[in-house]
């Protein structure tokens, strides 16, 4: 089962990758561009994960089943 905690452990790996790609960004007169991308790449893909995660992992409304009759569902 998936756990809370998951969120940190990706955030770490997320930040490691960030501070590598800053480092290790191509040298040039595109460094920068180079360096932005990478990073704001990193991020995205992080929030984009995080914000799935925890709408599955606490979701708003709880699912019902649509194969019972009326009879069942009051009793």
């Amino acid at each position: 089962m998936a756990q809370g905690y998951s969120i940190f452990i990706g955030l770490v790996i997320v930040v490691a990758l960030c501070v590598a790609s800053w480092f290790f960004a191509p040298k040039g007169e595109n460094q920068v561009l180079w360096r932005s991308s990478l990073i704001l790449s990193c991020v995205s893909c992080y929030l984009m994960w995080a914000i799935t995660f925890l709408a599955q992992l606490h979701p708003l409304i709880q699912p019902k089943r649509g194969d019972l009759r009326e009879a069942f569902l009051e009793g």
